[in-house]
């Protein structure tokens, strides 16, 4: 390391630590948005509003409307008299979702005949309406089966057994939580928005306060001033990392399945990039105001392009590759693989590859951003 990185490590060190306030939001901010998120965003759809048009009253149709209750997917919220009285209840919002038992119901099911109920849903949302559309369908199946198995015990047969069976099995997350696939990819959007808006006003500070100057008129050169501002942010995002990663293991039971310390080093380098694109960012903008702005004009990006909430491979092609230029959408593929996985090196070559890339190419770029800016 050359003679004039130390010097700028340690006044970057200096002025973390002096502000104590902005280092308190540094541990404090990750830990609320990961617990505020881990929450909010999910795609479990569960307990979905469902009124209830029950013509039939039989205990048939009080059994059907059982089975949808304990399932966990709906709750019955309101039992109507009529199909407009359901359809102002979705009008306003208040349910998402109608069953409606004929009056011949439990007749139709005594006399051997298709017994139909109507499921009707609100499809303003489509992920929550194909969610309920998947519940509703298999409670059918399953509800069609045990009655076909009554039917078949009355009558003194043997239910005959399907000519297909076939037995799945789920790897990695048996019970197909969002939570298991949120949370480390939550990791990684936390860690990107917080070391971006952390070295984006580095630079721009200096210059506000006038003690750009002094960088100016000493000998250091703009590859080893970037290097020096970034290698405490880095230090100070480990610590952001282990705090978060203790979290989502504690709080929200998300076992880390892989190796820590290789999750710790790849995160090493995923700081490093992000951390350079928030010095370039610092070295593009007049104010401190401008470089927040810019920070969040990054940001955006990468939480619909990288594959946080949507797959890649459902986006167009053009959008593939701007993904595949964006550090998170690299990382979220580590996170997950070593969290949820438990996958080794081999496996996360490339991705490391991508990220030492990035890193190198984003420092050379903010350094010689700062040269010009020099000149």
């Amino acid at each position: 390391m050359p003679s004039t990185i130390p010097p700028i490590i340690v006044k970057e060190f200096l002025h973390i630590l002096r502000d104590r306030r902005s280092l308190a939001i540094t541990f404090i901010a990750p830990l609320v948005q990961l617990i505020l998120l881990g929450y909010a965003a999910t795609t479990d759809v569960r307990n979905v509003p469902l009124a209830v048009h029950d013509q039939d009253r039989s205990p048939q149709s009080r059994q059907l409307v059982e089975i949808f209750r304990t399932s966990g997917q709906f709750a019955i919220d309101a039992h109507v008299g009529s199909e407009q009285g359901l359809a102002r209840l979705m009008d306003t919002g208040q349910v998402r979702a109608g069953l409606i038992i004929p009056p011949d119901y439990a007749g139709d099911l005594a006399g051997g005949r298709q017994a139909q109920v109507e499921f009707v849903l609100d499809g303003s949302d489509p992920s929550v309406a194909s969610s309920a559309l998947s519940s509703a369908r298999l409670i059918g199946q399953a509800l069609a089966s045990g009655v076909q198995r009554q039917a078949l015990a009355r009558r003194g047969a043997a239910a005959l057994d399907a000519p297909v069976e076939v037995r799945t099995r789920v790897w990695y997350n048996p019970d197909m939580s969002s939570e298991v696939f949120m949370i480390p990819g939550l990791i990684g959007l936390v860690l990107q928005f917080q070391a971006t808006l952390l070295t984006s006003s580095a630079i721009v500070r200096e210059r506000e306060r006038s003690t750009i100057e002094q960088l100016i008129v000493t000998p250091i050169r703009p590859f080893e001033l970037i290097l020096g501002k970034i290698l405490p942010y880095a230090v100070v995002e480990l610590v952001v990392v282990a705090e978060v990663l203790l979290v989502g293991t504690l709080w929200f039971g998300v076992a880390i399945k892989g190796s820590l310390a290789l999750l710790l080093a790849i995160a090493g380098l995923f700081l490093i990039s992000t951390l350079a694109i928030g010095l370039l960012i610092s070295t593009i903008s007049k104010t401190q105001y401008e470089a927040f702005q810019l920070s969040f004009l990054t940001l955006l990006p990468s939480v619909f392009v990288s594959g946080f909430i949507y797959p890649i491979a459902a986006m167009p092609p053009a959008l593939q590759l701007v993904s595949r230029i964006i550090p998170l959408t690299h990382f979220l593929v580590v996170v997950r693989g070593i969290i949820i996985k438990g996958v080794g090196l081999s496996a996360l070559l490339p991705q490391v590859i991508a990220l030492a890339v990035f890193g190198v190419a984003l420092i050379v770029l903010a350094s010689t951003r700062f040269r010009k800016r020099l000149d």
